[in-house]
């Protein structure tokens, strides 16, 4: 699939801040299931630093911006191929031993009802099936319902509340899938439409489960599938906060706001 992405971040400031600087993980990720043709990003009155990519093959970007400014924009523009790989992630260079992403974070701590969740998983055929049947559970109890959660919502708290957003489902599910000895890492990345075609055009979320014999694969509890060719990967991380977009500091004492846009379009072939 062809698709045109645009991504434009606003931040507004109650006083001039006096100097931003930022980690940007905004480029796609290089591996079989997608090809990047063009990719662009930009931030008002910024200055690019040095670029890297980390262990987990993902490529960071820093950008600073000279104060007093009292809006910042950061613009993302891009077109790339997708192609279908049954939600595995092959040829994707990364350093980070699997092992790793076995640890709990503040986000993915379990408590008992995760615990017996991960547990009521019985009679799998194998690791694959195991984290399909895992998946499914977190899609079953976590209803998708925007809105009723935040950025700081854990785990076992959407579980609890039964309700919750793409963020909720992965981190219920990474959570899960740790409990039963499996990496588990959360992927952040871009979604063209929902399984019935409707038009989803957002930022979006899902896991990446390593299953032996086939390595990372990815699930989306919130959509109820396995991604494909409508799912564009930006970077991975133990949880949300650790696989973030945009990380970065603001010097000075007035408020934030924060306004999204985000739009994922199909090129005509």
């Amino acid at each position: 699939m062809k698709l045109q992405i645009s991504h434009e971040t606003m931040y507004r400031y109650g006083r001039p801040i006096r100097n931003l600087v930022q980690s940007l993980r905004l480029t796609p990720s290089v591996f079989e299931g997608q090809k990047t043709h063009a990719w662009q990003i930009d931030v008002s009155g910024g200055i690019r630093g040095p670029g890297f990519r980390d262990g987990a093959g993902d490529w960071i970007e820093g950008w600073t911006v000279r104060g007093p400014v009292d809006q910042v924009t950061v613009r993302i523009y891009g077109r790339i191929d997708t192609r279908d790989m049954a939600g595995v992630l092959r040829g994707h260079r990364e350093m980070i031993h699997p092992l790793t992403y076995l640890r709990d974070t503040s986000s993915t701590q379990p408590d008992d009802a995760l615990r017996d969740l991960a547990g009521s998983v019985t009679g799998h055929a194998d690791e694959l099936d195991l984290a399909h049947r895992l998946s499914a559970l977190i899609s079953d109890r976590i209803a998708y319902r925007p809105g009723v959660t935040g950025t700081g919502t854990t785990a076992a708290e959407a579980l609890a509340q039964g309700e919750g957003v793409c963020q909720d489902h992965t981190h219920a599910l990474i959570a899960a899938a740790r409990l039963r000895q499996l990496p588990a890492r959360y992927v952040s990345g871009y979604l063209h439409s929902t399984v019935d075609g409707q038009a989803h055009d957002a930022a979006h979320a899902w896991a990446e489960i390593r299953v032996e014999g086939l390595g990372w694969v990815g699930f989306d509890a919130a959509n109820r599938c396995c991604p494909d060719d409508r799912y564009v990967r930006l970077g991975s991380g133990l949880d949300a906060a650790d696989a973030a977009p945009i990380r970065g500091v603001a010097m000075g004492s007035g408020s934030e706001e924060l306004d999204v846009s985000v739009r994922v379009e199909e090129m005509a072939q």
